[in-house]
């Protein structure tokens, strides 16, 4: 660990985000996150969030990351950590991303509705398709991001099918769950309500959310693409942690189609596959309950 403390302090001084007379004075590990090796590093005149990994398992993860900060930074009022440095290493050696770091602070009186308002402003951010020009992460999972016309193209190819493709691969999911799934993409037109693309934080969980600074969120770890709004909403159900009000916001701001709760489960399709492939055991039977929802 000196050697990767060491590496990282001559970075920062070579980028000259601290002088050369300045050094790491702390090196503490963070609470959080399974996927990056997460650390809050302090020198004399400040802190900064450090996060690590293996260039070799993740090969161009920071690199995607960086840049769905930087999308989200200028497409909202949310406070999202500035990206302060990227250094890929080479060979054999790990990556590191360099961010702001925030304190955590208490809700303000209206963190709830703020936060609803917010997320809306970034869903009105559109494309003339759905997609992304690169392909990302969502955990530890590579996103295909091919760009489609359609939603329900989009979202059957790139993001069920691709899931289901990985779980078949590793025998976690049966024949069978394929079937129904192609029953399930024929119904998708008439389940989902069209509509433009949307910016998407793409992994919208209570784990990628703090309050910070004055009372108002943060949003961080993005897997942004050009999506049907509702993505988002729902993977913020799916574990739970967002107050209803949220919600209620939201929709005073954008207003949603009439049944977009019903389709909650139907959106977290996705992320349900995407945790079977990660950690398998009970999602498994959570996916199927939900495809059988809708057949």
């Amino acid at each position: 660990m000196q050697n990767q403390i060491k590496r990282i302090e001559e970075h920062l001084q070579k980028e000259k985000i601290i002088g050369s007379n300045e050094s790491i004075i702390r090196f503490e590990r963070e609470h959080g996150g399974s996927i990056n090796d997460s650390y809050l590093l302090t020198y004399s005149s400040g802190k900064l969030f450090v996060k690590i990994n293996s260039r070799k398992d993740l090969p161009g993860f920071f690199l995607c990351e960086k840049k769905g900060l930087e999308k989200l930074k200028v497409s909202t009022d949310l406070k999202v950590p500035k990206v302060i440095s990227l250094n890929e290493g080479i060979e054999n050696e790990s990556d590191f991303l360099i961010l702001e770091y925030l304190d955590e602070a208490k809700p303000a009186p209206l963190f709830w509705s703020n936060f609803g308002k917010e997320l809306a402003t970034i869903h009105q951010n559109t494309s003339d398709q759905f997609g992304l020009d690169y392909d990302n992460y969502i955990g530890s999972l590579r996103q295909s991001n091919n760009k489609h016309d359609s939603w329900i193209d989009f979202f059957a190819v790139e993001r069920l099918e691709a899931q289901y493709k990985l779980a078949r691969e590793k025998n976690f999911l049966d024949e069978s769950f394929g079937l129904d799934l192609h029953k399930l993409y024929n119904k998708l037109p008439n389940l989902i309500p069209q509509e433009k693309p949307a910016l998407l934080h793409g992994d919208l969980w209570s784990g990628n959310f703090r309050v910070v600074g004055a009372g108002q969120a943060a949003i961080f770890d993005p897997a942004i693409y050009y999506g049907h709004r509702e993505v988002d909403l729902a993977m913020m159900h799916l574990f739970g942690g967002f107050d209803r009000s949220l919600f209620k916001a939201y929709n005073e701001v954008f207003p949603l189609e009439l049944g977009w709760e019903e389709r909650i489960d139907l959106f977290n399709l996705y992320p349900l596959l995407v945790h079977v492939n990660l950690f398998s055991g009970s999602y498994v039977s959570r996916a199927r309950q939900v495809l059988n929802r809708y057949l």
